[in-house]
């Protein structure tokens, strides 16, 4: 029973089950996505699938992405631990975990229309692709949030069995928006990344990584503001972006000298922007 019990530990440590942030980041795209499709009203079965999928393709991304750098993990100082670089999970395991997690996500997406059938094959193989990006692109966190935001189309493709232009709009705000937090986040790693080999936009920024992280971030609210505008949403819709809007710049004080700790707490501080944003939404919709 012991035995059984530390397996399924690392399995949850595998899924970053212990590390709710990424699951956060990755469905408050997804419910605002949701809410605009349906006006503040989403169907039950669509926001329950929805939700199961990106705590499961999440989950998923996790365990391919240590799949993935099975070879490089034992190297850095904050991955080294991980269930696979510490020897606690094979590779073999880890990959068919991946599968099992996968077979779910699809299990669960089959309860919808089509059209988000069949858009469910771009996200999987965005989910499975991603990990090996930074071995060949600088952009990795580009890729990243071409895979987060993938939740947005499919989430407008369920509630509505269509993709308005709002939605694109919108996607684009999230693909910019995890290749910000995921610099961010990267800045974190950049000196082990260099030694090692390992592509990232923190690397490729340099010395104007804040700087483009910045006007990435007047980018991502002008989107957000884009939105709003063709959803005919609410002053308080608004308020909300200007939440979001403050907290980038509360962000940019935090990696402003580039300290490894503050970099990360900026990346984490990206959970109450995408929750401003939702709450602008639900209260919007709920006053009208």
């Amino acid at each position: 029973m012991e035995r059984m019990m530390d397996r399924a530990k690392q399995y949850w440590l595998l899924a970053r089950f212990d590390r709710p942030i990424g699951i956060l980041i990755l469905l408050w795209p997804a419910l605002w996505a949701l809410w605009v499709a349906s006006n503040g009203q989403p169907d039950e079965l669509v926001l329950t699938v929805i939700c199961l999928g990106v705590i499961i393709m999440r989950a998923a991304g996790c365990v391919i992405n240590d799949y993935a750098d099975r070879d490089f993990d034992p190297h850095v100082e904050r991955t080294k631990q991980r269930p696979i670089a510490a020897g606690k999970v094979t590779p073999k395991e880890a990959l068919i975990f991946f599968l099992v997690l996968i077979a779910i996500a699809f299990g669960l997406v089959l309860l919808l229309n089509t059209y988000t059938i069949l858009l469910s094959f771009g996200g999987a193989f965005l989910a499975a692709s991603y990990p090996f990006m930074k071995r060949y692109t600088q952009l990795p966190q580009a890729y990243l949030g071409i895979a987060f935001g993938w939740a947005v189309p499919m989430a407008f493709s369920a509630q509505m069995n269509a993709i308005p232009a709002v939605a694109w709009v919108m996607y684009l705000a999230v693909v910019l928006w995890a290749l910000v937090y995921d610099t961010m986040y990267a800045m974190v790693d950049k000196d082990d990344d260099l030694k090692i080999g390992v592509k990232s936009t923190a690397i490729l920024f340099g010395d104007y990584d804040r700087h483009i992280m910045a006007g990435l971030q007047v980018i991502i609210v002008g989107l957000l503001i884009a939105v709003g505008v063709m959803a005919n949403s609410g002053w308080v819709y608004y308020l909300g972006v200007v939440v979001a809007a403050g907290l980038s710049v509360y962000q940019q004080s935090l990696i402003f000298y580039r300290n490894k700790a503050l970099c990360f707490k900026a990346f984490l501080n990206n959970n109450w922007f995408g929750l401003a944003i939702f709450i602008g939404l639900v209260v919007d919709y709920w006053l009208r």
